[in-house]
């Protein structure tokens, strides 16, 4: 039985993070809701429009090994629930070199920390991978998943307490998108061999 194609292959994962952060719900929440500086602290990630009051466009830039990836996203604010201080967007992400898409759904949840020294951010993501990207694997998506959020976590966490031009470096140093160089050429290396032996498997 052969490998389904590159363009057949789906992945589903769910990822959950989270991290504290030295400021009230309060002044969580206005940060958090505010997509369009919330998207520069995402590393490799760039605000390019916005289209209306709840929905933005974004280039997203990662690393896998050797292969670097760049999608143009399509980001939504789906829900805003201000009492329970929870929030949805909805990414929907195509590779420019077609090498695959990402649909994925992130809430984010506030909760004031026990000894009122800050706040935990929860995030729950139902990412859904497609085409060649999908061959990674959750191993890949995982660590490199994990290296985002504290990277985020780290640039969220200047905009609310350091000064401006602190706040203003977290957000520059945030361009250079994160690499999966780790997993990313094992996994790099079964994609490349499925793709040389299917032509000599039995049909």
């Amino acid at each position: 039985m052969l490998d389904p194609s590159p363009e057949e292959v789906r992945r589903g994962v769910r990822l959950e993070n989270s991290f504290e952060v030295p400021a009230s719900p309060e002044r969580a929440w206005v940060l958090l809701i505010d997509v369009p500086r919330v998207i520069p602290c995402m590393p490799g990630a760039e605000l390019t429009e916005t289209v209306g009051a709840t929905s933005w466009k974004a280039t997203m830039s990662v690393k896998l090994g050797p292969i670097s990836l760049a999608f143009a996203t399509d980001v939504e604010q789906e829900a805003l629930d201000e009492s329970a201080r929870r929030a949805t967007l909805s990414a929907n992400a195509r590779e420019l070199r077609g090498r695959g898409s990402a649909r994925a759904t992130i809430e984010s949840s506030l909760t004031a920390l026990d000894d009122g020294s800050g706040t935990r951010v929860d995030l729950v993501t139902d990412l859904t991978l497609s085409g060649a990207v999908a061959q990674y694997g959750r191993g890949v998506v995982a660590d490199v998943s994990e290296r985002l959020v504290r990277s985020f976590a780290d640039c969220l966490q200047a905009q609310l307490v350091a000064p401006p031009e602190e706040a203003r470096a977290a957000v520059s140093a945030q361009a250079k998108p994160i690499s999966g160089l780790r997993l990313g050429l094992p996994a790099l290396g079964r994609a490349l061999l499925r793709a040389v032996s299917r032509p000599f498997r039995r049909r």
